[in-house]
């Protein structure tokens, strides 16, 4: 009975150690995965800003001609 219960603990460590493997693995890959991810752009607030900017020249330089 005791050499059941060894081999039991045996295997149920070897099956927990697998699925930590396991976790551990999709771990990385999640991380690798946002690492490769496309860049995001310019928030709305600066493009908003910068329009503005644009628009603004274009009024002073219609002004001076």
């Amino acid at each position: 009975m005791a050499n059941m219960n060894k081999k039991m603990a045996a295997a149920l460590a070897a099956v927990n150690a697998y699925l930590m493997q396991e976790e551990e693995a999709a771990y990385q890959a999640q991380l690798a995965a946002a690492k490769s991810a496309a860049p995001t752009g310019p928030s709305l607030w600066a493009i908003a800003g910068r329009q503005d900017i644009m628009n603004f020249r274009r009024l002073i330089q219609m002004k001076a001609f």
